[in-house]
């Protein structure tokens, strides 16, 4: 566990991203690979140098004089890294292989010499439990290196001429002549693995699953951003359906602030918001999927649902520190609190995405059950303090409330059944006394009961429709949360105080993309496209969005990469993309 990195990280906006639906790995623009997870999501990482542990899996130039770059090769998360040196031009395509089991993963790496004969160098240190395991037994056979360790398996091809380091690494130096190439592949899982790996099938079946899994995106608007934002949403979502709220842990959202957490599970809400982003475009299986891992959930827990579980539905466990120096500015850690909150809000998005999966006949008669649990616990529960959006204290939060109001609506509207006129007044109830406790005297939404600043997040429900379109109240929030959260063209959630917004946290990419929507359904087009476009500006080279953005020096800030941020910048490009009115957007 004292071992030195073997790579020194890079800000968050060089890293890529390549997943599985049951993994996820973020490879540097050295052809380091730092980060990944085995067998699953929330398990023990094998692969820790992005956050100062021990364990990579390099595969890149030799001459650290190049020049780097690389992209995804359209709707999928296939990458192409390319390095230019003194005398070679060489490429390497990388993809966890899909379809993925849960218990194995295969990764695999192919480099070609473009131009020149290219010098590589390889080393494989896999250091199962953040580190604390090394691999033992390490041998070859037929040209396949195998060993074991901390409950794990692994074998590598491709690598015969590697030599054994120190414990349990493998290391080696080539050449790839030019014009040829050389395929790597590396399994990591639970059992023990017979069959010889084929890499030329493997990439065939991996090209066809993502030309199956990802949806022409040509009418939208920005089609290569929404077809990139469909492939990280499938890249984060499991067979069981659920879908990680990020890849990583721990990556700061502020330096030494002690704001880094780990990202690793399903959020009930960030589900929603994704199969919410997918019914906006059509019954593709994103949906089908978010609305299965809710129903689930919901007719397992009902009322108690959690904010947040494993991707196999299990309780997530509670925070716990490990002993990594951690990414720099940040402190390491596993599990997360917020999995024991209440948080109204996320009743709200699953009555929104059960209306959604009813106006595109996807509402089985699981999720139809699901639905009544839903109201249920909002009729309930409304009334009750929650923790909100942000997870924060338990307080009267407004965003909660109208997010409720909007999803009775829309089941109301969209499903049919003669409860119908009983969730509308349901919704006139929850809006009549939101409005008398937190709608302010200039006629605009408060933050909170006891809070009258303002707040970002209230532009989703304002979207969504829960007031009548003619209500004054809609634009006069946006406006005031416009004024006062703004700066250089990104949105901030909410004012810490009398701190300076861009002192206090980072732009909120989320809500950019909310306000584009807002703008949207208030018919200003201009603004929504203004909004639109800054905010999908906020990434790194590989296109990934993290949580924040540091609007001053340019830099991603939290978790990587951010699924409900790809999830709203789908739904953006989809309703702007629609020559409809915004006011029917939601009933197609």
């Amino acid at each position: 566990m004292n071992d030195t990195p073997a790579s020194s990280p890079w800000t968050l906006r060089a890293y890529v991203f390549l997943g599985d639906g049951e993994r996820g790995a973020l490879v540097g623009p050295r052809g380091e690979m730092v980060w990944l997870c085995a067998p699953r999501w929330n398990s023990d990482a094998v692969f820790s140098t992005l956050i100062g542990g021990p364990g990579e899996f390099l595969l890149g130039p030799e001459d650290h004089w190049n020049v780097w770059g690389g992209s995804y090769e359209d709707g999928t998360l296939i990458h192409v890294g390319r390095w230019v040196t003194g005398d070679a031009v060489l490429e390497c395509r990388e993809a966890l292989a899909v379809p993925a089991a849960p218990d194995r993963l295969v990764l695999l790496r192919r480099v070609r010499a473009v131009r020149g004969d290219a010098r590589l160098r390889l080393r494989l240190d896999v250091r199962p439990g953040f580190g604390a395991h090394t691999m033992t037994g390490l041998r070859q056979e037929r040209g396949i290196w195998s060993a074991h360790g901390g409950g794990l398996r692994l074998r590598l091809a491709g690598a015969a001429d590697a030599t054994p380091g120190r414990q349990g690494s493998l290391e080696a130096r080539f050449t790839v002549a030019s014009g040829e190439t050389r395929d790597l592949v590396l399994e990591i899982g639970t059992r023990a693995m017979t069959e010889e790996p084929d890499p030329e099938r493997l990439w065939e079946t991996t090209a066809r699953h993502w030309a199956r899994a990802v949806p022409d995106c040509s009418a939208l608007a920005a089609p290569r951003d929404a077809r990139h934002a469909y492939a990280i949403l499938n890249g984060l979502t499991s067979a069981s359906g659920a879908m990680v709220a990020a890849a990583t842990t721990s990556l700061p959202e502020r330096v030494n602030t002690d704001r880094n957490y780990d990202y690793r599970f399903a959020w009930i809400r960030d589900q929603c918001y994704a199969g919410l982003a997918v019914a906006a475009h059509g019954p593709h299986p994103l949906l089908d999927a978010a609305v299965g891992f809710v129903t689930e959930r919901l007719l397992a827990d009902g009322g108690d649902l959690r904010p947040a579980y494993t991707v196999t539905g299990d309780t997530v466990a509670g925070e716990r520190s490990l002993p990594l120096p951690g990414y720099p500015g940040g402190t390491d850690r596993v599990g997360n609190r917020a999995g024991r909150q209440f948080q109204l809000d996320a009743f709200g998005e699953m009555l929104q995405l059960y209306a959604a999966a009813a106006r595109l006949d996807r509402l089985d008669a699981d999720a139809r059950r699901a639905l009544d649990v839903a109201v249920a616990a909002v009729e309930r529960d409304w009334p009750r303090p929650d923790a909100g959006l942000w997870e924060l204290e338990e307080r009267w939060w407004t965003h909660s409330r109208l997010c409720a109001v909007a999803g009775l609506r829309a089941v109301a509207r969209d499903v049919r059944d003669r409860a119908a006129r009983e969730w509308d007044g349901l919704a006139d109830a929850i809006l009549r006394e939101t409005r008398r406790r937190c709608l302010g005297p200039a006629g605009h939404w408060a933050r909170a009961e006891d809070d009258d600043g303002p707040e970002a997040a209230l532009l989703l429900p304002l979207a969504r429709g829960c007031l009548p379109a003619d209500d004054p109240s809609g634009p006069r929030t946006r406006r005031f949360i416009e004024e006062r959260l703004a700066r250089d063209g990104y949105l901030y959630r909410f004012r810490h105080g009398d701190q300076p917004l861009e002192e206090a946290e980072g732009a909120f990419l989320l809500c950019g993309f909310m306000m584009a929507l807002a703008a949207h359904r208030q018919r200003d087009r201009v603004s929504a496209f203004r909004w639109f476009e800054r905010t999908r500006a906020a990434c790194g080279p590989p296109g990934l969005f993290a949580e924040e953005y540091d609007v001053r020096r340019r830099q991603l800030r939290g978790n990587l990469p951010q699924a409900f941020v790809h999830a709203q910048l789908l739904e953006a490009a989809v309703r702007l993309g629609a020559d409809e009115d915004p006011g029917q957007s939601f009933r197609s």
